[in-house]
């Protein structure tokens, strides 16, 4: 059977303008609208449902065998098992405050399908994840008559990730509810972070607000504490905090801890939700994935989670100096092959392409993952490509998407997708690459 990204671009090529300039006529609220238009491709992604309904169960019990490494592993021993991942002592401790043990399971699993199946490039778990609004265009899309033929024709369904995360922020809040029926949220930034990540803040502020939720906007030190503990905003008290802060901003700035410990009492003593708390951090490290997949460590796993492992990560291993020497000899003899990548990061930043770098370069490459620690050298993935048509020049062009895939306590809770042109470099992100696109995704039977 053709695939909607194939029968898509045809109709396009065959002059079906109404359909070629959906997202251009897409009307965007606001916020959306200055945060992404620039930014859009020219349609959404077309993914699978059932394959991607079974990779999202993949993902959840994959979150919990994440969770359960240092039990698993260690003994129990949670200082030990961020030794061997690499997360050092001081920031342990912080990213343990206000933890249970046992993080929310709130992430976003970046992913590539190469033809035949998903495959897990890293886990981004916790509350800074972003992009809960995406699928503000998929709604938009189904406003635009041709469009909204289309997704009648190829049974085309989509998830809002907004409402899902929505019905998440009010589960957690309700514990601390200040007598009113809904919460207030606070969606709080890092020192100076609202400057340049304002607009996409705005954005997800936009998009729950459909959905009945009362988000404010702002810094860390904006925030204080009543003399009951409760956090407020402006004066307003919070109910909720959606932390869009990461545990590594407070680490690197000499105020950021202090900053932080009110937030931390806050929750501790049931006044204002901290949502999610840092010890999601715990576990999203690349490192913790190379755990899963270190055959050393097999033997911890029942057949039916190795087999888990197996279908969903690709082969990934840690560099560090106290590591087997014949690793490093492997990477250097499989460089065109794999892809090394710093453990803690995040848009392709600080990443090494094996096939695009020379021998030379690979070799210093991997000198210096040993030497710093912490470095995964993980097998490359070749994702599928799909033709997209371009109503600016008229063309169709092979594109290929790093696909974003949101899991809660709920379940799935939807998908979007950076894309950038096959052609375009190995790495997709808008850290990295300024000529990624963003779209949101339906899925087909």
């Amino acid at each position: 059977m053709t695939e909607p990204g194939r029968i898509h671009a045809d109709a396009c090529l065959r002059g079906d303008r109404g359909l070629a300039s959906a997202v251009a006529r897409a009307e965007l609220p606001p916020a959306f609208e200055a945060a992404w238009r620039p930014h859009l491709l020219p349609r959404p992604w077309f993914l699978p449902a059932e394959e991607t309904a079974a990779f999202a169960r993949d993902l959840e019990d994959l979150f919990d065998l994440l969770v359960s490494l240092p039990e698993r592993l260690f003994g129990g021993d949670v200082e030990r098992y961020a030794a061997e991942i690499g997360i050092p002592p001081p920031l342990v401790a912080l990213l343990r405050r206000a933890g249970t043990g046992v993080p929310a399971k709130l992430g976003r699993a970046d992913a590539y399908h190469d033809g035949t199946a998903f495959k897990l490039l890293e886990f981004n778990l916790g509350s800074e994840i972003g992009g809960l609004e995406m699928d503000v265009l998929g709604q938009a899309l189904l406003r635009v008559p041709a469009f909204a033929g289309f997704a009648r024709e190829h049974g085309l369904g989509h998830v809002d990730i907004a409402g899902r995360m929505a019905a998440v922020l009010r589960d957690r809040a309700r514990p601390a509810l200040s007598g009113t029926a809904e919460p207030v949220i606070g969606l709080i930034e890092g020192h100076g972070g609202v400057g340049p990540y304002g607009r996409l803040m705005r954005a997800t502020q936009e998009a729950m607000a459909v959905h009945g939720l009362d988000l404010r906007i702002g810094e860390i030190g904006d925030v204080r504490a009543r003399a009951d503990g409760k956090l407020t905003l402006d004066g307003t008290p919070l109910d909720l905090v959606l932390r869009n802060f990461a545990a590594s901003q407070l680490f690197d700035d000499p105020a950021g801890p202090a900053a932080a410990e009110p937030f931390f009492r806050a929750h501790e003593a049931g006044r204002t939700v901290l949502f999610t708390s840092f010890e999601s951090g715990l576990y999203s490290h690349k490192s913790a994935l190379a755990l899963l997949s270190d055959p050393a460590r097999s033997d911890a796993f029942d057949a039916r989670e190795r087999a888990l492992v197996e279908r969903v990560l690709p082969w990934s291993r840690t560099l560090r100096a106290s590591g087997p020497a014949e690793l490093l000899d492997l990477c250097r003899e499989r460089r065109e092959a794999l892809i090394l990548k710093p453990g803690a990061g995040y848009g392709g930043l600080d990443t090494f392409v094996g096939w695009e770098c020379t021998e030379a370069d690979w070799a210093k490459a991997l000198d210096l993952a040993v030497e710093r620690g912490g470095h995964v050298a993980q097998e490359r993935v070749v994702p599928r490509p799909e033709p997209v048509y371009d109503p600016a020049t008229g063309t169709v062009e092979d594109w290929i998407a790093a696909l974003g895939l949101f899991v809660t306590d709920g379940g799935y809770a939807g998908a979007h997708a950076r894309v950038n042109r096959a052609d375009g470099g190995a790495i997709v992100g808008m850290s990295s690459n300024p000529d990624t696109r963003m779209t949101g995704v339906f899925t087909h039977a």
